[in-house]
């Protein structure tokens, strides 16, 4: 179910003047695309905060505009808290979008019993998909992960529709062993090697110099 944001026509421009709009508790944001007019508009901070933490990307406009739209991109305040302007891309039902999704892990590692750590290293995918079937996140389970293992992106499971091109390959998730752990493991004989040689080395050329 999208969310509805209702929205008014904004006539303010200017550093100033758009402080003084979020100050009164509304958004910024420009509606375009589909060979419409681009569009200023302001929308309630608290309905766009509600969109956001619902993870709505699609989301139905109302009041000055009637019409679906695709949140494209947010900007963010510095501290990552509050909306500072979201950019708007109108689309139809029949629409194809590439998107970025989030993803998720679920489940339990063997791998971990197993003395290793869990690392994370993709948060993101991207996805081809009708507009109306955009997935909030895409969940991956870890539980067939054991140590050295990993979890790559064409292991993700997609909704009917999508398709996936981040390269298949690509590795979203691995086990492997604590760093001081591994550097316990490496071998330290060969590490005493250099100085052996530079002793036969010396000594050999005590010997030339003899001669």
């Amino acid at each position: 179910m999208s969310e509805t944001l209702t929205v008014a026509l904004r006539s303010e421009f200017g550093k100033r003047r758009v402080r003084r709009m979020r100050a009164a508790g509304q958004v910024p944001a420009v509606l375009y695309g589909h060979g419409g007019p681009v569009l200023s508009l302001a929308i309630p901070a608290d309905a766009v905060a509600a969109a956001v933490r619902h993870g709505a990307r699609v989301v139905e406009l109302a009041g000055a505009v009637t019409e679906k739209a695709l949140i494209r991109e947010l900007q963010w305040d510095l501290y990552g808290t509050h909306v500072l302007h979201l950019d708007l891309v109108r689309v139809s039902a029949e629409d194809v979008v590439e998107i970025e999704v989030a993803v998720v892990l679920r489940g339990e590692a063997p791998g971990v019993k197993e003395g290793g750590v869990v690392s994370q290293l993709v948060h993101q995918v991207a996805i081809q998909c009708p507009v109306t079937a955009i997935p909030e996140r895409l969940s991956l389970s870890v539980r067939e992960l054991h140590l050295n293992g990993v979890l790559t992106a064409g292991q993700l499971e997609l909704p009917p529709g999508a398709k996936l091109l981040t390269p298949p390959d690509e590795v979203l998730v691995q086990c492997l062993l604590p760093a001081a752990e591994e550097e316990e493991a490496a071998p330290v004989s060969e590490a005493a090697e250099p100085e052996l040689i530079g002793r036969k080395g010396g000594e050999k050329e005590e010997e030339e110099a003899e001669d």
